[in-house]
């Protein structure tokens, strides 16, 4: 089982990216999707969210600023990060999860700074 994600980076506030996540050794549209990310000196937390059927929820803090998306055919999930603030400053964590089973990526570093 792999999880690997990209396209984080330095971006300078109110700017965007756009993360992937490629899933393999697992079947991929069976699983909810999720990106949690980990600042500096804080807990984990969780970003957002989309179910094998295709429903999303997202933190307080990102609504109407981060979309989660996935292409089932890719084995990829998606997200699209705009309006991007210092705060968002973090590792984002991709994971994959279905009943009792759980899979991490390695982290992609996302750091918004002028």
């Amino acid at each position: 089982v792999q999880l690997v994600e990209s396209g984080g980076g330095l971006v300078q506030p109110g700017g965007s990216l756009r993360l992937s996540c490629a899933a393999s050794g697992f079947t991929f549209s069976s699983y909810a999707m999720s990106w949690y990310r980990q600042a500096p000196g804080k807990e984990r937390e969780l970003v957002a969210r989309i179910t094998s059927g295709g429903s999303t929820n997202y933190a307080d803090s990102v609504k109407g600023r981060f979309t989660i998306s996935r292409d089932n055919a890719k084995s990829t999930v998606y997200l699209q990060m705009n309006s991007l603030k210092p705060e968002d400053t973090a590792v984002y964590y991709c994971n994959g999860d279905r009943i009792l089973r759980q899979y991490w990526g390695k982290g992609t570093l996302v750091t918004v700074s002028s």
